[in-house]
C-alpha cells in the first residue's frame, strides 16, 4: 500500500459514500459509455471472458470462484477465464480454483492477452454480444467489428456467465 507523507499538505479532499451503488458496466464502443448493471438485463451475452492484464488477478479468479463454484456456465454461453500471469495460474491452480470453473464449465487458458486485443482465443463473431473483464471495448476489439463488448468486474461477468444475460452478482450468489 502507498502511503502519503505525513507532512503532505493537500489543495482538497474529498469523502465519497459509494454505499448501494451498483456495478458498473462500459457498453459498447466506449469505456465511457457506462450505465448501472440492472439497466443492462435484458442484454443476452454469448461470451463471458474473465482476464487479462486488467482483471486475471487472484482476486478477480476468486470472485468468479465465489460465484461459479457448484454452479454450471449457461449452456449458450462461453466462459473464458485466462489468468494474468504464470504466477497467479499457478496460485489459482493449487488453489483449486482452476478446477473448479473447469467443472462449472470454463475454457481456461494460459496466461495472455487473449480477447482483449483479438488474440489467440475468445473472439466474437459477427453479431455476438460478450461481457469481458478486459481494459478496451472499441469496435473490433475482441474479434468482429460488428459484435459488441461490455466490460465489467469479473463478479458480474460471472454471475452472467450463469443466467446468460447482464447480471448483478447478487442475483446468482
Amino acid at each position: 500500500m502507498v502511503k502519503a507523507d505525513e507532512d503532505a499538505v493537500y489543495k482538497q479532499t474529498l469523502d465519497l459514500d459509494f454505499t448501494g451503488m451498483e456495478p458498473q458496466v462500459a457498453c459498447p464502443h466506449n469505456v465511457d459509455n457506462v450505465k448501472s448493471v440492472s439497466e443492462l438485463s435484458k442484454v443476452k451475452i454469448n461470451q463471458s471472458f474473465i482476464g487479462s492484464c486488467t482483471n486475471g488477478r487472484l482476486e478477480d479468479l476468486e470472485q468468479a470462484h465465489a460465484l461459479l463454484k457448484g454452479k454450471q456456465v449457461h449452456p449458450d454461453v462461453r466462459l473464458l477465464v485466462v489468468p494474468a500471469s504464470r504466477a497467479v495460474y499457478k496460485e489459482a491452480l493449487q488453489k483449486g480454483i482452476l478446477e473448479d470453473l473447469l467443472d462449472a464449465g470454463a475454457i481456461v487458458s494460459n496466461p495472455s492477452c487473449a480477447a482483449c486485443f483479438g488474440g489467440h482465443i475468445g473472439l466474437l463473431g459477427p453479431g455476438e454480444k460478450g461481457i469481458s473483464t478486459s481494459n478496451r471495448n472499441f469496435r473490433g476489439r475482441q474479434g468482429s467489428p460488428e459484435a459488441e463488448v461490455y466490460l465489467s468486474s469479473a463478479a458480474v461477468a460471472a454471475a452472467s456467465a450463469l443466467t446468460g444475460y447482464i447480471t448483478h452478482p447478487e442475483e446468482v450468489a
